[in-house]
């Protein structure tokens, strides 16, 4: 029997069981519950992004991008593109959930969960307003232009599929200053920008480190919390986000509505929403992975940063450094999500990993406070030797056992750190080696990759 006439016979048979499936719909879109809605604006925003940024195919996203966290209710989303409006609008079988993105100029993609477009769309751009980049020729060597020159036997490292990872798409090792070998999955070139996740937190500390050589702030300074007698929050600085011990509550899980999930796909303003939450342990007394207290920090820096707001990373930090298709994009409300959403191309990551290597200086110039890079690297005593003092890792990914380092059983130095995001992101930097090696993909945890291997044949290979 075919499926149309299997569908007639249950019509004809239960007409009351489709009633109550239309119903169930009808109230499901009258009223959709949060996970429902966080389901749909994650998919808007991770097709938005992905159409208007990286310039591909919105059902090839959906297909791939969309269904990264293994929810059963993603494979029924599906989304709609207006490329004349620069919106895409997504939901469950296409009209349940109120799914809605907006692209906006020099800002990326932003969710609109709140549904006011007449709003989001008039959120001035963060459009560059400085020249030519400086001391570039595209003739020259990587990092000065875009010649890139690579060897054989890493070539062949980077090829080999286990080293890679499965959904690799894109692979770049700077060796003493210059690329020395790269890699694209099918569908990527050197061209495409590429999301890092929470590798942004980490370009976040690099901005708040500029701002500070600058004097506009310190890391002792007060955060900004004007509370009630009693309320500690008014004691967090800045050096505690930094720290990712502020003692904010926040909820990490992924999966689920939890802080995370409810600030970057349910709340127009995310910082506001995470400078609001309580504090659920003392002052810069307790470790905790916050995704919120980057957007805090986001939200500081765009304040120092004056007259250019949202656009002072691509004026102070990436045309400096050559990181012609950086952007970190903004929500709603227009501050930059600094948690999450910073796109480039996987040289452009490379960069700046480089330029962390080199102790935040560029072309001979010192764009950071002396010893600001140390600091970063410097342990959270909390973390157990984990986490940074600048939002970096101070271990790469491990999956297998949980609590030990496991750089150490590679021989990967001691004075590697690195940038980390969901799905896949690393970008190691290991200063004693002049080595970065970053890589891109969409490899869920579920897959169990780690990229300590790949880094140990690379170390051996570049002695």
């Amino acid at each position: 029997m075919n499926t149309r006439h299997l569908a007639g016979k249950i019509i004809r048979r239960s007409p009351t069981l489709i009633i109550l499936i239309a119903v169930l719909a009808f109230v499901l879109w009258l009223r959709p519950p949060d996970l429902l809605r966080v389901g749909a604006n994650y998919s808007a925003k991770m097709v938005c992004s992905n159409v208007f940024l990286a310039g591909r195919d919105p059902d090839e996203v959906l297909r791939t991008d969309v269904q990264a966290p293994g929810i059963a209710l993603l494979r029924l989303m599906r989304v709609a593109v207006d490329r004349d409006h620069h919106l895409v609008r997504a939901g469950l079988l296409g009209f349940i959930g109120d799914g809605l993105a907006v692209a906006r100029p020099g800002t990326g993609c932003a969710a609109v969960p709140d549904g006011n477009l007449g709003y989001a769309t008039h959120i001035p751009s963060a459009a560059p307003r400085v020249g030519a980049l400086a001391a570039w020729s595209p003739g020259a060597p990587w990092p000065d232009g875009n010649v890139v020159a690579t060897t054989a036997a890493l070539d062949r490292i980077l090829s080999d599929d286990t080293l890679a990872g499965p959904g690799m798409r894109a692979l770049v090792v700077v060796s003493h200053g210059r690329i020395v070998a790269e890699r694209y999955g099918v569908g990527f070139t050197a061209a495409t920008p590429l999301l890092g996740w929470s590798m942004t937190k980490s370009v976040i500390a690099g901005l708040v480190g500029e701002l500070i050589k600058d004097g506009q702030l310190t890391l002792d300074q007060s955060a900004g919390w004007s509370t009630p007698a009693g309320d500690a929050r008014e004691h967090i600085r800045i050096a505690d986000l930094l720290a990712m011990s502020s003692g904010l509550k926040f909820n990490e899980t992924y999966g689920v509505v939890s802080d995370v999930t409810r600030m970057l796909y349910l709340q127009p303003d995310m910082a506001g929403f995470a400078h609001a939450q309580p504090l659920q342990n003392p002052v810069g007394a307790h470790w905790s992975y916050s995704s919120g207290s980057a957007n805090i920090l986001a939200r500081i820096v765009q304040d120092a940063a004056g007259a250019l707001g949202a656009a002072f990373p691509s004026e102070r930090l990436f045309k400096p450094l050559g990181m012609t298709s950086a952007i970190i994009e903004t929500d709603e409300y227009g501050t930059l999500v600094g948690s999450s959403y910073m796109y480039a191309t996987a040289r452009d990551w490379a960069r700046y990993g480089l330029f962390l290597a080199q102790g935040g200086t560029w072309r001979g110039q010192e764009m950071l406070p002396p010893g600001y890079v140390a600091k970063m690297a410097a342990p959270v005593a909390d973390s157990g030797g984990e986490y940074g003092q600048g939002l970096v890792w101070l271990w790469g990914s491990d999956a297998v056992t949980p609590g030990t380092n496991p750089d150490t059983a590679f021989g990967i130095p001691a004075d590697t750190f690195w940038m980390s995001g969901h799905d896949g992101q690393t970008t190691a930097i290991i200063p004693s080696r002049e080595l970065v090696v970053v890589r891109l993909g969409l490899t869920p945890v579920s897959d169990h990759y780690r990229p300590q291997p790949l880094i140990k044949a690379l170390l051996e290979a570049t002695r």
